[in-house]
């Protein structure tokens, strides 16, 4: 049976807001995440339909806070708590939050795909 952990899951997004850390368990990715700054992520999903995410993901907030905004309101996950996030969402997590999500592969290249897109601007820009 396919497993994972953090510990052995390369890192593959190193950056001041987000250390990330991947593995694909079958058709899903886990994604070992923990958030290092207070943003707001929306200028990353532009692009996308609604300019919102529009990958599913189940995940756990190990510790923190994760808001998830979509057009009709907003819900709140806190350490502990399992989430369940649709299509259609901007994620918003908080300094010092850490996550485990699972999220279909094929759904979430897509959505990553514009996402770095977006990021490639900001990472050419010296002071």
């Amino acid at each position: 049976m396919p497993r994972a952990r953090k510990e052995e899951a390369p890192i593959l997004l190193d950056e001041p807001e987000v250390t990330g850390r991947y593995v694909e368990l079958g058709s899903y990715t886990v994604s070992f995440e923990t958030f290092h700054t207070d943003a707001d992520p929306a200028p990353l999903f532009r692009g996308l339909p609604e300019n919102r995410c529009q990958c599913p993901h189940w995940g756990v907030v190990v510790s923190g806070r994760l808001d998830a905004r979509y057009a009709d309101g907003e819900e709140s996950f806190t350490a502990g708590d399992v989430y369940y996030l649709a299509p259609g969402h901007l994620p918003h997590p908080h300094a010092g939050t850490e996550l485990i999500e699972f999220s279909p592969t094929e759904a979430l290249q897509a959505t990553m795909a514009v996402v770095g897109a977006n990021m490639a601007p900001q990472s050419t820009v010296t002071p």
